[in-house]
């Protein structure tokens, strides 16, 4: 119950060095951490300085009591063990040996690794182990004194007197060397690599779905952005706005909520776009087209569709529940005797009915009050691409791909996209060019956390 378990490999430095009186990695992990048990792992080298001087569990008791503690040993020897090189050999045994441990360990016991202890090759091996992640244990690193390689020292070695030497008993001379090791484990490193992929195709909800299975300190340092750009494609603001942090303000281009929202939105259709969702692009010009029409009116032409509509409440069940819809209309009173509705009756031959905005309406104010020719032309296309396919896309079950939008419009759907960032430039909303790759900016920002985690 609540025991610190330490897995070590003996090296050659352990206990303690003679080339500079230091605890070695061993001694030094058991200082720090106070194991209640300590399972030390022998080769055959090893074992010949155990039997001749005791000196592991020597100084290992001189520690347990200046630390007024007891240490329970279990001794792993490994005679026939003299090939201290082959990887593989340590992998497995390593993991057998991990393994009882843990079958005799409880929820509150915890278990450390020394990997700075013994050879290239069983340091390789517990590091492998962790890394494959069928453990949850602590990997903890050593550094020497001199930070630089050990000595090692054999002939000669007199325990009494290294343990008599050794400067770590000292407090006033002892510093903390020990280091923990914060490596991923492959089930992490495979799931990053998903992420990441599916961040490279603006699927960021299947991105959070991934991480919410995956430890929280894995993921801590990016995820929250993760679940800002799920929000931010849903066209969440709210939720995009309370996750927002001040350090990455900067991948919202355009911070004015009215503005905001409709860039935003062609933010949205451009991922559509790039994921070749065609039909959700087309579908979702309409709702675009009609608030950048306005905006063009009230910035080239100083007229405001506002000041000649008005809201139509209208009430609808939902589930034997009652809800009020608001829509936007023409407002006959308003329009009365206006230029403005002369121009529209002229348009559609007296037939203009009220009713709610649409495209087409805008569409004629503008080629009435704008002098710009390139304007009237932007808008003259989106209206056509609306008119030759929106409605085939919008009520008919029918595949939509590129063929099928040059077919219909005569133009390919970047040059549609291209078409609308142009007629932003009309609409007295400051878009630079680089705020149209926002998305490609806040994807590069989340990769780069994933690989710099704090």
């Amino acid at each position: 119950m609540n025991q610190v378990i330490l897995f070590s490999p003996v090296g050659g430095t352990d206990p303690i060095s003679s080339a500079n009186f230091r605890d070695g990695s061993m001694l030094h992990i058991s200082r720090v951490y106070r194991p209640s048990k300590i399972v030390l792992y022998m080769s055959a080298e090893v074992m010949q300085y155990h039997q001749t001087d005791n000196r592991y569990i020597y100084c290992l008791d001189q520690l347990a009591q200046l630390q007024n503690r007891k240490i329970e040993y279990e001794i792993i020897e490994r005679p026939e063990l003299k090939e201290v090189q082959e990887f593989d050999y340590f992998y497995q045994d390593f993991r057998s040996i991990v393994e009882q441990i843990f079958s005799k360990m409880d929820d509150t016991d915890r278990l450390i690794l020394n990997v700075s202890s013994g050879t290239p090759a069983m340091k390789s091996g517990l590091l492998v182990l962790q890394t494959l992640g069928e453990f949850p244990c602590k990997m903890i690193q050593v550094t020497t004194p001199e930070r630089r390689m050990n000595e090692h020292i054999h002939k000669g070695f007199d325990v009494e007197e290294a343990w008599e030497l050794n400067e770590d008993n000292e407090e006033a001379t002892f510093t903390n060397r020990c280091r923990e090791i914060k490596c991923p484990t492959l089930s992490v490193i495979k799931k990053e690599e998903i992420i990441k992929k599916h961040i490279g195709v603006y699927d960021y909800r299947a991105a959070v779905s991934v991480a919410q299975t995956m430890p929280e300190h894995y993921t801590k340092n990016y995820y929250k952005l993760l679940v800002m750009a799920e929000a931010r494609m849903l066209l969440d603001f709210k939720s995009v706005d309370k996750i927002i942090e001040t350090d990455i303000n900067s991948l919202l281009p355009i911070k004015e909520a009215g503005k905001r929202k409709c860039f935003e939105y062609a933010l949205n259709l451009q991922v559509k776009l790039w994921r070749q969702e065609y039909a959700d692009f087309i579908r979702g010009i309409t709702p675009l087209v009609v608030d950048l029409l306005e905006m063009v009116l009230r910035c080239q032409c100083k007229i405001d569709i506002d000041q000649y509509s008005i809201y139509k409440r209208k009430k609808v069940m939902v589930k034997e529940h009652g809800t009020v819809l608001e829509t936007r209309v023409w407002d006959e009173k308003k329009l009365k005797g206006t230029e403005i509705l002369e121009k529209l009756n002229q348009e559609f031959y007296r037939k203009f009915n009220y009713g709610n905005i649409y495209s087409i309406h805008l569409k004629t104010l503008i080629k009435e009050f704008s002098e710009n020719n390139r304007l009237t032309q932007l808008t003259e296309d989106l209206i056509f691409v609306e008119q030759q396919i929106r409605n085939l896309a919008a009520h008919e079950i029918v595949s939509i791909t590129e063929d099928t939008i040059i077919k219909r419009t005569g133009f390919t759907a970047q040059q549609i996209m291209n078409r609308i960032k142009e007629i932003f430039t009309y609409t007295g909303i400051r878009v630079k060019n680089s705020d149209w790759d926002a998305y490609n900016a806040m994807n590069k920002e989340i990769i780069s956390r994933i690989k710099s985690p704090s």
